[in-house]
């Protein structure tokens, strides 16, 4: 799913411009949403452009309470190298953007890239990743069980008044078919 949300390549804004020049040390990250809230196994994407002189080294940090763990690194057009723990879940792309995939509860946290440049200058910036679980699911699952034994109850009240009904009509059949049609009685006089 990820692949479906490419991140493209942006070009300079007047916000990412009132962030000052681009030259020799400059490193400039935009993004345009830093708060992201997901529903679990779903997937988000850490937007953000990059603008720098030279190719940037990219690197994501999660963070968590006492939890520190490297994601990534990369540059663009170069090496990549995911930690292995997100090894199958994370999406790089060239504009310093990252993809997670089948996110976890764990996943909530606080994400941290930073760009370093050649000369060894480097800018962080921050996203905060709320990761919620789906709580409607477990009670639509309930909801699709109660209907479902509510049918199977009015199907099996409906068969049992129907098979009473012909139960009914079959007894007073055979009561009919025992009794004489024509009981004529002689009478006899005295």
């Amino acid at each position: 799913m990820i692949d479906k949300m490419r991140a493209p390549l942006q070009s300079v804004t007047p916000q990412q411009a009132r962030l000052g020049p681009v030259g020799a040390g400059a490193i400039s990250i935009w993004s345009p949403q830093q708060s992201l809230t997901r529903p679990v196994q779903q997937d988000v994407l850490f937007s953000v452009d990059i603008s720098c002189v030279g190719i940037p080294t990219i690197q994501w940090t999660f963070m968590s309470g006492r939890v520190s763990r490297d994601i990534g690194a990369w540059q663009p057009g170069g090496f990549t190298n995911v930690s292995e723990d997100y090894m199958d879940r994370v999406h790089t792309y060239t504009n310093g953007s990252m993809g997670l995939s089948d996110l976890r509860i764990q996943d909530a946290g606080f994400y941290v890239i930073t760009a370093t440049e050649l000369s060894g200058s480097s800018k962080d910036e921050g996203f905060v990743l709320k990761v919620e679980e789906v709580l409607y699911e477990d009670l639509q699952y309930l909801a699709v069980f109660a209907v479902g034994l509510v049918s199977l109850a009015g199907f099996l009240m409906v068969s049992m008044w129907l098979m009473d009904k012909a139960y009914c009509r079959i007894k007073a059949w055979r009561q009919r078919r025992q009794m004489p049609e024509n009981d004529v009685t002689d009478l006899q006089p005295l």
